[in-house]
């Protein structure tokens, strides 16, 4: 099973504020000990809301609005790609975060091919969308 651990912003995160050199060096350790133990596939913090973009869809057409946005509560500072083997698994994860008082991590389920019934995601569409992702991977791989 794949999580995705999404780190929520905060005043600091939206502006700009670097985290600490001591929680740098936590969140180090951190990664470090989810890379030994096979669970961590990715992970990344992101710049503030101000420069980024929504793009919105209404009558088929796409409207592009510039950041910041509102409520950085709801918006996200960073993230982890994980495979675990249960949700609780993810949740002890994200329970040995560095983090301070105040920080959010919220927790969801990977959608998987497996999880679609065939008459909507047949297994030809399943299997080209595996390709696509092992193609990927050793893009990725390559130096």
């Amino acid at each position: 099973m794949r999580f995705m651990m999404q780190v929520r912003a905060n005043k600091n995160s939206e502006a700009g504020v670097l985290p600490s050199k001591e929680l740098i060096a936590a969140m180090g350790k951190f990664n470090e000990d989810m890379v030994k133990a096979g669970v961590l596939l990715a992970g990344e913090g992101l710049h503030a809301s101000s420069k980024g973009a929504r793009i919105a869809f209404s009558g088929g057409k796409p409207t592009m609005t510039s950041g910041p946005f509102a409520d950085p509560r709801e918006l996200i500072a960073g993230f982890w790609l994980i495979r675990v083997k249960s949700k609780d698994e993810a949740i002890e994860w994200a329970s040995r975060c560095p983090f301070a008082d105040g920080e959010v991590i919220e927790i969801r389920q990977v959608v998987e091919a497996s999880d679609f019934p065939p008459e909507i995601f047949p297994p030809e569409e399943a299997a080209r969308e595996q390709a696509l992702r092992e193609n990927l991977q050793r893009k990725a791989a390559k130096p």
